[in-house]
């Protein structure tokens, strides 16, 4: 399964609730509609949070992946 693309890139890992998130809504506020962020975070919390997080704002969740404790999200803004 290839890798989608996306513009920009945040580094979460090591952080718990509620940090990836907020960070999340701090980089995607300086995007433009229709770019992509990928998210790197361990917390295994982070799977409902992005899911809960994405349906509340209307930002698009276009992937999630999980591989040896990282957790990857692909976030288009809208």
């Amino acid at each position: 399964m290839s890798e989608p693309f996306f513009d920009q890139e945040l580094d979460c890992q090591g952080l718990l609730c509620p940090l990836p998130v907020l960070k999340t809504k701090q980089v995607l506020d300086s995007m433009g509609t229709g770019k992509v962020l990928r998210l790197l975070a361990t917390d295994p919390g982070s799977v409902s949070d992005m899911e809960a997080w994405t349906r509340q704002t209307g930002n698009e969740l276009l992937d999630h992946r999980e591989g040896d404790g990282v957790y990857t999200y692909y976030v288009r803004k809208v």
